[in-house]
């Protein structure tokens, strides 16, 4: 279905999990995979760029991590990335090279790709950040339902995608941008290049290089890229 598949969002170059995608055609399909893809790929990351701190935990020589940053395994923090001041990694999640994770974010079970930025005060669960997608402060993630049933993707009113999760968030494209505050709801996907108004509530399918203003209003962007 197009628009919302691996392909349609993301840039595979720009991450070191690029395996974990091939054989999946939605990238919710990788949600599952991410503990296990993080404990092989560890032992195979290059001892003269990574070191190992702790259980499960590998970290590149050249990030960034703050000394009261809390983290937990299985985790990858690819190089040039900063983890900041009081950030939380509660485990199996992936951080890109050159990504930053900031003061009071909190990650769990997610993927970020190359140059994603969630600097303050963001929650991201269950989801994948793409290629220098960025968070504004204080949006997150929803990453499960109110009445705890499976999350569906709903591409429109009458097109829906049962993904069999009961924890999924957003799956973000390469170079999307999130206002401040907002709420990204469970199965959301944002397309590449657009952008989410601030203090937004988001749910469904947000077309590639668009503007979502309200769930009434999403307009094509016109500018040059």
């Amino acid at each position: 279905m197009s628009g919302i598949t691996v392909v349609d969002l993301y840039d595979l170059k720009e991450t070191i999990a690029a395996e974990l995608f091939g054989d999946v055609t939605y990238p919710w399909e990788v949600l599952p995979k991410i503990h296990d893809f993080i404990l092989e790929l560890g032992k195979r990351l290059p001892e003269d760029v990574f070191e190992k701190r702790g259980e499960d935990i590998w970290i590149a020589k050249s990030a960034k991590i703050a000394p009261t940053a809390c983290l937990n395994g299985p985790l990858i923090v690819d190089e040039e990335a900063e983890i900041r001041h009081c950030a939380f990694v509660r485990g199996n999640a992936i951080v890109g090279k050159g990504a930053v994770v900031g003061n009071s974010t909190e990650l769990k079970n997610v993927v970020l790709f190359n140059k994603v930025q969630v600097p303050h005060y963001n929650y991201v669960g269950d989801s994948v950040l793409g290629f220098k997608a960025h968070m504004g402060a204080g949006s997150i993630t929803s990453n499960v339902k109110s009445d705890k049933t499976p999350v569906v993707v709903r591409k429109s009113e009458n097109i829906h995608i049962e993904t069999g999760l009961k924890k999924m968030g957003a799956m973000l494209g390469d170079h999307v941008e999130v206002g401040c505050n907002s709420v990204l709801n469970p199965g959301t996907v944002i397309g590449r290049e657009a952008n989410v108004y601030p203090c937004s509530s988001v749910r469904g399918v947000v077309p590639a290089r668009s503007i979502y203003k309200s769930k009434t209003e999403i307009a094509e962007k016109r500018w040059p890229k």
